[in-house]
């Protein structure tokens, strides 16, 4: 691994198998497996190009680098979270197929212009502002809380990145999936997949994964749902594959 600083509050964690290692921090940004699922689960080029929105301190790109030789981007908008993916990309000798900007989504067309990206992924805040206390730190608000961007505008500027033909992959909470859907297809993005993951058998699904098309005709699959704890509380198969096992395939 390349030597890149690291700052106080932060530490180097593993990446899974894949000899990969990652900048974290507790104070500002730790990657979930929602991060990880989507990473497996989305549809992506072998070459080409490929986004991602609210990358946070830079796993999915990461971790995408295992699946494809696509040239990877990723968006952050906020400077400690960008820089920490930087830097995390640097550790791993990726700076030739990864590359971090700085800045807003929402304004990201009008640097690279429209319909660019043969894929985008995004992991977006979960939670709407409702008024009420966020009791976070400003990273970990913006983070989760769409402060800076909603729903609506993680789509709308996914449709404007994305080439026609070109899929949107995201991860997001099974109780916005009814507004996710209905964006989605204002947008011009079609749902084609779905794919529930519930923490055990019997238990409600507390993730939900969603690839669109952008353009794509109705017709949409909905996958087995994906359990994540057997009884004994231990990791099923497949998660255990998707996390130490092969590269490839749809989760």
């Amino acid at each position: 691994m390349n030597k890149v600083p690291i700052h106080e509050q932060e530490r180097v964690d593993d990446l899974l198998t894949h000899q990969l290692q990652i900048i974290q921090s507790d104070e500002v940004f730790s990657f979930s497996m929602d991060a990880v699922l989507l990473a497996r689960f989305a549809s992506v080029p072998k070459y080409g190009k490929i986004l991602d929105l609210c990358t946070g301190n830079g796993v999915v790109p990461i971790l995408l680098s295992t699946r494809s030789e696509a040239n990877i981007e990723g968006i952050e908008i906020q400077p400690r979270l960008a820089d920490m993916a930087r830097r995390s990309v640097e550790m791993n000798g990726l700076q030739d197929k990864i590359f971090i900007r700085e800045g807003d989504l929402r304004e990201l067309v009008k640097e690279t212009g429209h319909g660019v990206y043969d894929a985008i992924t995004v992991n977006p805040p979960y939670m709407p502002l409702t008024g009420g206390d966020i009791k976070l730190n400003s990273h970990q608000a913006i983070a989760r809380h769409e402060i800076h961007c909603s729903l609506e505008d993680v789509i709308s500027a996914a449709t404007k990145l994305v080439r026609n033909g070109g899929k949107v992959n995201m991860v997001h909470k099974p109780q916005r999936l009814g507004e996710i859907i209905t964006l989605l297809r204002q947008y011009k993005l079609e749902p084609k997949v779905i794919r529930f993951v519930h923490p055990r058998s019997g238990t409600e699904s507390n993730i939900v994964l969603i690839e669109a098309i952008k353009d794509g005709k109705p017709d949409m699959r909905i996958l087995p749902p994906l359990i994540v704890y057997k009884e004994n509380g231990e990791y099923c198969e497949e998660i255990m594959d998707i996390y130490y096992g092969s590269k490839e395939g749809e989760v």
